[in-house]
């Protein structure tokens, strides 16, 4: 049996911003990113149909997600990840127009503070 390592990057936004994360969207996320578009696709379902009723766990997804394009884009820069970073805006913006669509009152100041 071979075994398959997955380097996680760490997510830095508790130093930029004092934020931190309570789930383990960024590291499935992470996991799903060596295994290419499809596996980003599905972990995306799995966590959006699980989650976006609750919206502390929203805005986090929308978090990682807003995160994981400038990942892709900004540092890696190849077309393969260029790809990746395409799949997560748009995975991304369902998620933050879902957001902006449902969540109301404290839920979506605390939605706002936190995207902002």
């Amino acid at each position: 049996m071979a075994l398959l390592a997955i380097k996680i990057p760490k997510w830095d936004i508790e130093e930029e911003t004092g934020y931190k994360p309570f789930t383990t969207f960024w590291q499935d996320f992470s996991i799903a990113d060596a295994y290419g578009l499809q596996a980003i696709q599905n972990t995306f379902n799995r966590a959006f149909d699980a989650w976006k009723g609750d919206y502390k766990y929203l805005t986090e997804l929308v978090l990682v997600l807003n995160h994981k394009i400038f990942h892709h884009y900004v540092e890696k820069g190849t077309e393969e990840e260029n790809e990746k970073a395409s799949l997560y805006n748009e995975l991304w913006n369902k998620a933050n127009d879902y957001a902006l669509e449902n969540l109301q009152g404290e839920q979506a100041d605390y939605f706002y503070h936190l995207t902002d």
